[in-house]
């Protein structure tokens, strides 16, 4: 399958000195931890046809598996280096198959540990994109950036990312070193961070990096309920959002979405994916999300949605879905820069 100047992503700045990626990247968890059985050959053929269609911005992280996706990934990105921008992240400690209870630690000593560890695995010199996977309350962020921005002298990352932080912990950290990229969760299910990280993004030059734009899935109709529908060893099974009574609820708000997914001639996904990349038109800044998928069909499924316009009569029936969606992103939100924030 060939590709032409109409089928390959536009890009978009990673960061106020960063380098050109597609306005659309790939999140890589899924590929070989967390959603179930995966088949690697076709993980291995959605990364190169992906590379095809214009993303460049992998996403993965030392928690995946304890570095297993970090090691899958490995031998695409050595192939691909100079086409590829590599993201990975520290600080989240979790038990193989990510089951269990999670672990925050920003201590300096595990940051410099992780980094090396991070590098081992992926087989590189050098990481495109560092980002502190979560924020432990107990360090000073500015503390934690400081110890990322000795990687950056050092020639171990080249740009420093934060993941679900507030707009105040943000700008705290951007007084101590340029902050090229947020990774929050954002989709027609999770607004919270339009409140005060969007702005604060879009004022300091920081990028956003929507995680989980299809809502892990959900928003593309492919489950209704987890408990029901998904394999024991899912991650999504311990969502609030995706069992019981909020599932069903939640499956309800798919309508609209739906409707607007016919008009168009589209899916429900795209649709989704469309929301989430005309956000860089909404707030002014630059939004690539990182959709994931271990499949070809759905990377062209997914990039296709960067060319789908939503018109106002259709975000008059998107926009209020947020609003009555049932559930926490997370069963403790604290877990979530929402947890902080003061709305």
């Amino acid at each position: 399958m060939t590709n032409d100047d109409t089928t390959r992503l536009t890009t978009a700045p990673l960061g106020a000195d960063g380098p050109e990626v597609g306005v659309q990247g790939l999140g890589c968890m899924g590929m070989s931890v967390a959603y179930g059985p995966t088949d690697a050959d076709e993980a291995r053929a959605t990364l190169e046809r992906a590379l095809e269609l214009g993303v460049t911005l992998y996403d993965t992280a030392d928690a995946y598996g304890d570095g297993e996706n970090e090691r899958f990934l490995s031998p695409f990105f050595k192939a691909h280096r100079d086409e590829v921008v590599v993201a990975t992240k520290f600080a989240l400690a979790m038990p193989a198959g990510i089951t269990g209870p999670r672990v925050v630690n920003n201590d300096p000593a595990y940051i410099r540990q992780a980094v090396e560890a991070s590098l081992r695995n992926l087989d590189l010199d050098v990481i495109d994109l560092y980002y502190m996977h979560r924020r432990d309350v107990n360090i000073p962020i500015e503390d934690t950036v400081g110890v990322m921005a000795d990687l950056v002298r050092q020639g171990k990352v080249k740009q420093l990312g934060l993941s679900e932080v507030t707009g105040p912990e943000l700008r705290a950290a951007q007084g101590v070193h340029p902050i090229a990229a947020v990774q929050s969760e954002w989709s027609l299910f999770s607004r919270d961070i339009e409140a005060s990280v969007v702005p604060t993004a879009r004022e300091l030059g920081v990028t956003l990096v929507p995680y989980s734009p299809l809502g892990r899935g959900f928003l593309t109709g492919s489950f209704t309920n987890a408990d029901q529908e998904l394999t024991e060893d899912d991650y999504r099974r311990t969502q609030p959002r995706f069992t019981g009574t909020n599932a069903t609820t939640n499956a309800a708000l798919l309508t609209p979405i739906r409707a607007v997914a016919e008009s168009h001639g589209a899916s429900a996904g795209q649709i989704a994916l469309a929301w989430v990349q005309q956000q860089a038109a909404v707030h002014n800044l630059p939004v690539i999300p990182i959709p994931g998928t271990r499949r070809r069909t759905r990377v062209e499924e997914n990039t296709a949605a960067t060319r789908i316009v939503l018109t106002e009569q259709d975000l008059a029936l998107l926009t209020p879905i947020a609003a009555a969606v049932a559930g926490t992103r997370y069963p403790d939100m604290s877990f979530a820069s929402a947890g902080r924030e003061v709305f």
